[in-house]
């Protein structure tokens, strides 16, 4: 049997009105059901009948359970012995079809007691002729109400516990990808993945330390603030992933954590040149008039990603071509796209990016590296 937690002696004689299968329970507090009220109904119509407490035995005129040892008849209670332990009703003291009921209602088995609507039938026939305001119209009126209301509350409380972990639930996938983030919450390892082929972008706010000293922090963190907003609108439209965002720095991947064949280099692509046109309407709060520019490098190839951390776990990507990524961006310039020659590559295959050749330039790490200038798409889809 599972283990209850023993109940003080106050609360112990309360629960002489609860259901059996509640007892059970480590804290029956904590729980309830129409059936356990149902059950709760017949303990109280046994009191109405006998005009004794629940389980005084009728030859002991005045006897009180707490007096002798309530956790005795509780205990009876939940071992569900056959015939079940329950309050006793001589056949004098009620007419039968009483009695019938109120064995009905307190049945071991929840599912084989009637519900308030049947009992409210039952209890019309048994007590026709007399005054529809009697007491037991008004007790079961006022069970039934209970019974419903607590099932509103119980709904309740479901849906905004379930509105809660919905928030929370939107709050992880921004910072973890979805399906990482339900391996965790099961208590998985997520073991590092090698990816074949991924594109990395990486951007960078142009004049971004002149700017932050002539702005104050509330003003660069508002800043940031509406610019990243806006950034995340809009890669909401394109198969990608945000990695995350250092400083002014935007880091965005496709091709995981969910594999898109050749796709990820058109998604990042894209994604490139529809940021680049929303500058276009981005105003600065504080500084209204300036514009702003931002520089942005594509790499495409091999990559390794995993969860680090645990009190704080990141999805994070390791590998040649985070670096070579990020040498494109810091190597780009102004309000141009910056593409390497494996990411071009790629593009080609779709036949409709216009790409100009940079030439070779010194890229630290790399050596001598032919680049080029993503400039824009024919046919480019509205989005």
């Amino acid at each position: 049997m599972r283990q209850v937690t023993p109940p003080d002696a106050e609360d112990a004689y309360s629960f002489l009105w609860t259901a059996p299968e509640h007892l059970r329970r480590k804290d029956p507090r904590l729980v309830g059901s129409k059936k356990g009220d149902v059950y709760s109904f017949a303990i109280v119509l046994q009191e109405i009948v006998t005009r004794r407490p629940p389980f005084e035995e009728k030859e002991r005129s005045g006897y009180h359970p707490t007096c002798v040892s309530t956790e005795d008849i509780l205990d009876r209670i939940r071992m569900g012995t056959r015939p079940p332990f329950r309050p006793e009703i001589g056949s004098d003291e009620c007419p039968a079809d009483m009695l019938d009921l109120i064995r009905q209602c307190w049945e071991e088995n929840p599912e084989y007691r009637p519900t308030f609507p049947e009992i409210k039938q039952k209890l019309k026939r048994i007590t026709k002729g007399m005054s529809s305001k009697n007491f037991l119209d008004n007790l079961l009126n006022r069970m039934e109400q209970y019974a419903n209301d607590l099932e509103s509350l119980v709904d309740e409380k479901t849906q905004s516990l379930y509105d809660e972990k919905k928030k929370t639930d939107e709050l992880l996938y921004q910072m973890i990808p979805k399906y990482v983030a339900e391996e965790l919450k099961k208590g998985c390892h997520v073991k590092p993945e090698i990816f074949d082929s991924v594109t990395i972008f990486f951007s960078d706010i142009v004049g971004f330390t002149s700017l932050s000293a002539e702005s104050t922090p509330l003003q660069v963190v508002d800043f940031l603030n509406d610019l990243y907003s806006c950034f995340d609108s809009i890669i909401e439209n394109f198969d990608v992933y945000k990695v995350e965002t250092i400083g002014d720095a935007y880091m965005v991947a496709s091709g995981l954590p969910i594999r898109n064949g050749n796709e990820h280099a058109r998604e990042i692509a894209r994604l490139a040149l529809r940021l680049l046109t929303a500058l276009g309407g981005f105003r600065i709060r504080h500084k209204p008039d300036r514009k702003l520019k931002l520089r942005i490098g594509i790499h495409s190839g091999p990559c390794v990603a995993g969860v680090v951390g645990l009190k704080m776990p990141r999805y994070c990507l390791f590998g040649d071509t985070v670096n070579t990524a990020s040498r494109m961006e810091s190597t780009s310039e102004a309000l141009k796209i910056h593409v390497s020659h494996q990411t071009k590559t790629i593009l080609e295959e779709f036949g409709t990016f216009v790409i100009v050749l940079r030439g070779e330039i010194e890229v630290k790490g790399k050596g001598m590296m032919k680049t080029y200038w993503l400039e824009d798409e024919i046919d480019k889809p509205d989005l």
